[in-house]
């Protein structure tokens, strides 16, 4: 019965998502949404973990040619082609980073000769709104979704986003995709495939976007310095989940601050700085609140049987990362 009542649930939402984009300028729209293929090299830090060989989507934003996309796409690329509506590969440079956020941006070295997709506002999305999903592809790249949730979503990589978007149904080419408003405005995009609860219907598949309105306050940052100017947030190169509000290490990033103070995968994080910790975003909010990148972060942990009391010397994230940012082009 549960499964009828789901499929039944997603249909409705398809049907009711369909009439959201109805912008007279769609095609137009849709070729500034492009292709992005990335190589690492081998011994970037983010190799092992994400591949040397990457590909997903990104959206042109401006005249200059500086293509936003998800971060995890292009970080510490040696290389980066772009692929337009008729296909051809142009090269593109690495602007900038944001790890806070996610955002990547990204610039052709010529010009791709397409309209800019105009920032929207992702405060106005609510909870059941109608919006479009779309990759590279032209018009069969379009999908029709509907916002299930506005929330915080805490990723296992040292990562909160307070007001994530989640839409269902699910878009398999996520990352980097555009999430595209009634008027054919920016409203978000593209980072992770996961699954929500909904009460009365159980786990339901669906996509996390980034808010567009995350990156006003940042971009002028990304284009001329690589990266946002505020404080760096101490990082302690650790990968962890939650089970039943306790948090566990899963990995430790090779020659990062959390392996040199001695943190293993399997360690349960009881306290940090002597106060306990209730779930993963409560272990970050305690982390970050005892200051900037650098900061020592006091860790209580079980290992196997014994707690073990950890002093973890923070670092800044940018200063692990093999990152070369080029300058973009003013706005």
């Amino acid at each position: 019965m549960r499964g009828t009542c789901l499929l039944i649930f997603l249909s409705v939402l398809i049907a009711l998502a369909a009439p959201a984009y109805a912008d007279p300028n769609a095609e137009e729209i849709l070729k500034a949404i492009v292709k992005i293929r990335a190589t690492i090299p081998s011994d970037a830090h983010t190799a092992r973990t994400l591949g040397t060989e990457r590909e997903g989507n990104g959206v042109v934003i401006d005249s200059k040619g500086h293509i936003l996309t998800i971060g995890y796409l292009i970080v510490e690329a040696e290389d980066i082609q772009v692929f337009a509506a008729e296909g051809k590969p142009v090269k593109a440079i690495f602007v900038g980073y944001d790890h806070k956020t996610g955002f990547g941006l990204l610039r052709t070295e010529e010009p791709l000769g397409v309209t800019p997709i105009k920032l929207g506002q992702s405060s106005e999305v609510k909870e059941g709104d109608p919006v479009i999903v779309s990759g590279h592809g032209g018009g069969d790249s379009l999908q029709a979704v509907r916002v299930i949730s506005r929330k915080e979503f805490a990723g296992y990589w040292e990562y909160l986003l307070e007001d994530a978007i989640f839409t269902t149904p699910p878009y398999a080419n996520y990352g980097g995709a555009a999430l595209v408003g009634r008027e054919g405005q920016l409203l978000g995009i593209g980072s992770l495939f996961t699954q929500i609860m909904i009460q009365g219907f159980g786990s339901i598949p669906c996509n996390i976007f980034v808010p567009i309105d995350h990156l006003k306050p940042i971009l002028s940052d990304l284009i001329a310095k690589g990266r946002s100017l505020e404080a760096p947030r101490p990082w302690l190169g650790v990968n962890v989940e939650e089970t039943h509000e306790r948090v566990f290490v899963i990995q430790v990033t090779p020659k990062g601050p959390a392996e040199e103070a001695g943190l293993k995968p399997g360690d349960m994080i009881l306290t940090v700085d002597g106060k306990a910790v209730n779930g993963l975003a409560d272990f970050y909010r305690r982390v970050w609140a005892l200051g900037n990148a650098g900061v020592d972060v006091p860790l209580s942990v079980l290992q196997g049987i014994q707690i073990r009391d950890i002093k973890v010397r923070s670092i800044d994230r940018y200063q692990f990362l093999r990152l070369k940012p080029q300058k973009g082009i003013s706005l």
